[in-house]
């Protein structure tokens, strides 16, 4: 038996002879990819019996073999239910119903976690973390093991990725370009040291290096990728872009785009409303969606970004005109320059604001292809489905259409808000709560499983609303987020203590991944998708928010404080002498 440790990157599933092999791509300590493969996991559901003996002798009859009773709890209170085993992924959704409508079934749960993250989940497996690997080895091209057993995660600092940051540019004379007939003029590569531009024209320029035509610069692109197998692989906009251009012209020009660790090809996938591009062994990660969820700006082109970041400007082309630099001999330069200050400026971005990603990863268990593109409500709801089946909880299912709708109806009255006083103002003063609704969360016990309409029970009741949550046990989400709070202390006080100022920068990273992660978690109670979804929650935490906030305000007035403007954690006052 081999043993390996190696660096988790990424993670899915194929079928061979009907059954379902998962496989964990990742690199050992000196860089070397490695595939695990690992045939003995199984998919699963949960059956809520209405009676538990009748329900099991019903799925035996309707030829379910692998039955087990589990306990478990559901919104906190415990239950019994029928863990169904089944032989593959594809058979879910085809039993889903068969298994609902059988008379003893009162519903099922977990149907609709996809199987790769079923298989991270129940082996408290963390991406972008250490694990530890036992099997033989079967192909060493690329390192293929065929595990024993599942493997374990290791503990492990934050990881050093090779990043490959990629741009294309292409000839656009009709305006936008048209994948049909437009081609690729040049695609620039950067990784933090070595830059160049693989293009058809530019010999005399030392970072441009010279093919014959449009189908060498992909088949260039493709060798580089294969050769150099990079952790990440990064551009902007290159989910609705770069990639789906590169894909079009390489059909069109008979080029195979086999960038993958196993020899496959680029996959689109979709991911909600958009399209991904996946690669096999290299995490793929566009900028473009990242960037919208982690800072406000008006527009989030690169160029705005980069100044946002940075406060550089970086050269700037009209985008309807390159097809003129190119064909200008006098101008094309500018466009070489363009495009390579393009790829550098991506590569800066992925620098500083991957490491948040790849923490968030490691901490919510997902892999960084997927967190990269999730809202962060998914990100929270993700996290708590990790931590559910730590705690032995049901998953609530998603909502149904018609409860949807009926979500979507109500609404929830938001923090308290004084519009600002018009007028210059002198003696400003900022009062501001330290995480306000995570800690009304947690000091009320506000959760699902904690809300009752019982008066006997021992009770928080909240303002205005009259709501009420139980005092004990400590509700689910509270005694989640009260774990991040106090993680993130931990981490607080270890980066104010440290002397290298590498360990202090990623202990800072870590404490924003859990600051954002809490922060996020009040609102999601809200959100209408929710699996946790609690109109009373949401309600009950705004409340207490408002009740919080005006009592504070009336307090500094005693001491000659006047506000001038208020909003839902925060007021600024001036403070006037009596």
């Amino acid at each position: 038996m081999e043993k390996r440790a190696m660096i988790l990157l990424d993670i899915d599933y194929v079928t061979e002879d009907d059954i379902p092999v998962i496989r964990l791509f990742g690199k050992d300590e000196d860089g070397k990819p490695i595939i695990a493969l690992d045939k003995s996991f199984r998919p699963y559901i949960y059956a809520i019996p209405s009676d538990t003996d009748s329900c099991l002798d019903e799925l035996s009859e309707a030829g379910f073999e692998e039955l087990e009773v589990v306990k478990k709890k559901d919104l906190g209170r415990p239950v019994d239910v029928i863990k169904i085993i089944l032989r593959h992924p594809q058979e879910v959704p085809k039993i889903r119903k068969k298994v609902k409508d059988l008379e003893h079934v009162q519903e099922i749960r977990e149907h609709d976690i996809p199987f790769y993250r079923r298989y991270l989940i129940d082996n408290s497996l963390f991406p972008m973390s250490n694990i530890e690997l036992k099997g033989h080895i079967i192909s060493s091209d690329v390192e293929i093991i065929e595990l024993d057993e599942p493997p374990r995660t290791l503990k492990s600092r934050f990881p050093h990725l090779e990043i490959l940051a990629f741009d294309i540019e292409v000839y656009n004379p009709h305006g936008m370009p048209n994948p049909e007939e437009d081609q690729i003029l040049m695609i620039s590569f950067y990784d933090g040291e070595k830059k160049r531009i693989i293009s058809t024209k530019g010999e005399h320029l030392n970072f441009v290096e010279v093919v014959e035509d449009e189908k060498a610069i992909l088949e260039r692109f493709t060798q580089i990728i294969k050769d150099s197998k990079p952790d990440l692989i990064v551009g902007y906009n290159s989910d609705n872009f770069d990639f789906p251009y590169i894909r079009r012209r390489a059909d069109l020009l008979g080029v195979k785009l086999d960038i993958g660790w196993d020899g496959s090809t680029i996959k689109s996938l979709r991911r909600g409303l958009a399209t991904a591009t996946a690669i096999k062994g290299t995490v793929h990660v566009d900028l473009y969606p990242v960037m919208r969820r982690y800072i406000n700006l008006d527009t989030y082109t690169l160029e705005r970004v980069y100044f946002e970041l940075f406060g550089e400007k970086k050269v700037e082309l009209p985008g309807d005109q390159l097809w003129e630099y190119w064909d200008n001999e006098n101008l094309r330069d500018q466009l070489f320059k363009y495009s390579l200050e393009d790829v550098m400026a991506t590569y800066r971005i992925a620098e500083k604001i991957l490491p948040l990603n790849m923490e968030i990863t490691r901490i919510v268990g997902q892999p960084l292809f997927d967190i990269s593109r999730m809202a962060t409500g998914q990100q929270v709801e993700w996290f708590l489905i990790r931590k559910a089946f730590e705690y032995g909880e049901l998953v609530p299912n998603k909502p149904s259409p018609s409860e949807l709708q009926r979500r979507r109806t109500q609404k929830v009255v938001g923090g308290y808000v004084k519009e600002p006083e018009k007028g210059l103002h002198e003696n400003i003063v900022q009062f501001d709560f330290r995480s306000l609704y995570p800690s009304i969360i947690i000091s009320k016990n506000i959760s699902p499983d904690t809300f009752s309409e019982d008066p006997r029970e021992d009770c928080y009741v909240a303002p205005e609303t009259g709501y009420r949550f139980r005092k004990k046990p400590r509700g689910f989400v509270p005694s989640i987020i009260g774990q991040i709070l106090d993680e993130r202390m931990k981490i607080k006080n270890q980066m104010n203590a440290a002397e290298d100022p590498m360990e202090k920068r990623i202990l800072d990273v870590q404490q924003e991944a859990l600051k954002r992660l809490a922060n996020t978690m009040y609102g999601v109670y809200g959100y209408t998708r929710f699996r946790w979804y609690c109109l009373e929650c949401a309600e009950a935490i705004t409340a207490w928010g408002r009740n919080y906030i005006k009592k504070t305000i009336k307090e500094a007035e005693k001491f000659g404080f006047h506000t001038v403007y208020a909003d839902t954690d925060g007021f600024y006052a001036t403070y006037q002498k009596k």
